[in-house]
């Protein structure tokens, strides 16, 4: 089964200014996930820094992650960088160090062509064994994977999985349906904005990439695991709860949102980096308002 099936956690890396992790604040972070049951966890993704960190510290901390759940949660580690050789020394490390899988983004200054991200993301299998997905976050990115280009990278080794943006009509069953027909059998598709995790799950998405199962995974886990069998009903009374908190996710990002909340339930009081502000003072009492709409579900 691929390690990219089910639903994966996406923490924060608690980080000083400097962007020191706090492995102490980090290894609280991932017992509450293993705890709960994730089916993966989704280390330094966007929700956990990765694109403000240097080398050095992103690989301590998957050795800090791998030593507190490896073995008992499989770990996928995002290896997104500006350079196509530094991705590749992610990836290297990530296949040494025990990781079970890897997130991959275009990332770039300049806007890059179709070809380009191909022979990236050629590069990084070249550079490691493990199962790769490809994270299509134009939002972020600013690039956006055609039909074509996906058919291209799906044939390239390790490649497996695809971790794709809200569809902008809403229509996830129609756009699972183009992917299922276009991709090998077996390949992985996804989607991630956690407000859309219900209509995914229940248009039959293999899985859902989550950032409020990284802050809250039980709630989240219980929206995620009655979408996946179907229960519509259940479905819509538990993601009616996750509405305030898909409120603020949707209105100020859910990075800022949940590096508030994790201080809140007292996890760590590290806030996002910077040039990244923190989520306003004026907007605590939504957010403490928020996760208490979830304690009784």
């Amino acid at each position: 089964m691929s390690v990219f099936r089910g639903l994966s956690a996406f923490p924060i890396t608690p980080a000083d200014p400097m962007g020191r992790a706090d492995a102490a604040a980090l290894r609280t972070l991932l017992q509450r996930l293993r705890i709960a049951g994730v089916d993966s966890v989704g280390l330094l993704g966007s929700t956990g820094g990765y694109a403000y960190l240097n080398r050095t510290e992103r690989q301590r901390i998957l050795e800090v992650a791998l030593d507190e759940i490896g073995g008992a949660v499989p770990v996928i580690v995002g290896v997104g960088a500006l350079r196509t050789d530094e991705a590749q020394a992610l990836a290297t490390h990530a296949g040494g160090a025990g990781a079970a899988g890897l997130l991959l983004a275009p990332v770039s200054y300049t806007p890059l062509t179709e070809d380009e991200v191909y022979q990236h993301f050629a590069a990084v299998t070249e550079a490691s064994d493990l199962p790769i997905c490809i994270y299509n976050n134009p939002s972020t990115t600013h690039f956006s994977f055609s039909l074509p280009l996906l058919e291209r990278l799906a044939q390239l080794p390790g490649i497996g999985a695809v971790k794709m943006p809200l569809p902008a009509d809403g229509d996830f069953g129609a756009e699972i349906a183009r992917l299922r027909d276009a991709l090998p059998a077996g390949f992985v598709i996804g989607h991630s904005g956690d407000w859309g995790a219900a209509a995914s799950l229940l248009a039959g998405a293999d899985g859902f990439f989550s950032v409020a199962a990284g802050l809250l995974p039980e709630p989240f886990l219980r929206l995620g695991r009655a979408a996946m069998a179907g229960d519509a009903a259940q479905t819509g009374r538990l993601d009616a709860a996750f509405g305030p908190l898909w409120e603020l996710f949707r209105q100020f990002g859910s990075l800022r949102v949940v590096h508030m909340a994790t201080g809140i339930l007292g996890l760590t009081e590290a806030q996002p980096p910077r040039p990244i502000l923190p989520l306003p003072e004026t907007e605590r009492e939504r957010v403490v308002a928020a996760l208490a709409a979830l304690e009784a579900i």
